[in-house]
């Protein structure tokens, strides 16, 4: 472990993690290769994912977000050029046989940096909104997909058919706080999420990992659970040695309590889901929110205040 690392996680932390960088299996990129190119023959399943030449594809004159941070940007691409796009970004088709991105304008231009010549996009039929909640639902129904499929399938059928967890949850069939603990899931730095999808851990791993509110350690232990093949109490009690807010963690993962899933997505909407909440057995624990701006913060005052809380 180099001295920056070592710097960086702190003393006693590399006796924990030990030399995880050896012999951990080489990551291939999440691809869509094996997907239709977009045009190639009439859509016919809105759920699939296709991919559209990068050409193609405009910018939403709608976006609310209008400024984007380079540095953050160049950062995704890099994770886009080693991962892959692990989520797709949502088009619509327009008449002249363009594309206009609904959501994931900011995946888009990282993908653009990476170089992508051809972009994995859902298709969206704005005018047939029934249809476009069957095909997600039916494809959330699918056996073979990995945990990560599933929470963006989630996702979107709250973005696209603007639902609350709630109403999503009773549309799949699901408990709240299932939907719930798949969305956390895309939380995740995007080669923990890769590795997901991959097999190479499961969704009880990420649940442990879910509990480390720092995203480098995050990957150090999935790098961990890879080399040494740790199971999902071996990796909690790795988490439980690594000491403070990280290690606060009952023996076994446990779900919350519905009001504390409210608290998630009413609060979370504000800051782009970045919010974590930690909650012991007793009912004592820390909620930790992470903003990217002041103006994120602006709008959340202003909710609060025109609520009157």
């Amino acid at each position: 472990m180099n001295q920056k690392r070592e710097s960086r996680l702190g003393k006693g932390l590399g006796a924990i993690l030990g030399d995880i960088e050896i012999n951990v299996p080489e990551r291939k990129p999440v691809g869509y290769i094996n997907k239709e190119v977009a045009g190639a023959k009439p859509v016919q399943d809105y759920s699939d994912v296709l991919r559209i030449p990068s050409g193609l594809i405009d910018p939403n004159p709608y976006q609310p977000r209008m400024a984007f941070d380079n540095d953050s940007l160049e950062e995704l691409a890099e994770s886009i050029r080693t991962f892959g796009l692990i989520q797709p970004i949502s088009v619509r088709r327009q008449p002249d046989g363009r594309y206009q991105i609904i959501s994931g304008e900011r995946r888009y231009r990282a993908c653009k940096l990476a170089g992508m010549d051809e972009i994995p996009a859902y298709i969206r039929v704005t005018d047939d909104q029934g249809m476009l909640e069957m095909a997600i639902v039916e494809n959330i129904q699918r056996q073979d997909l990995d945990p990560i499929e599933v929470a963006m399938s989630y996702q979107r059928l709250m973005d696209e058919c603007d639902l609350t967890q709630e109403k999503m949850a009773q549309r799949v069939g699901k408990k709240r706080a299932s939907v719930a603990n798949y969305l956390r899931l895309l939380r995740l730095p995007a080669k923990v999420q890769h590795d997901l999808k991959a097999g190479l851990l499961s969704t009880g791993h990420a649940k442990v990992l879910l509990s480390v509110d720092d995203p480098h350690i995050q990957e150090l232990l999935c790098d961990l659970v890879i080399k040494d093949g740790l199971s999902v109490r071996q990796l909690e009690e790795k988490v439980r040695r690594l000491g403070r807010e990280a290690s606060q963690i009952p023996p076994r993962a446990q779900d919350l309590p519905d009001d504390y899933y409210r608290i998630l997505e009413h609060i979370g909407k504000f800051f782009d889901n970045s919010i974590s909440l930690k909650r012991s057995p007793t009912g004592k624990g820390t909620m930790t929110i992470r903003f990217n701006s002041d103006e994120e913060v602006r709008k959340f005052l202003k909710a609060l205040e025109d609520s009157n809380i």
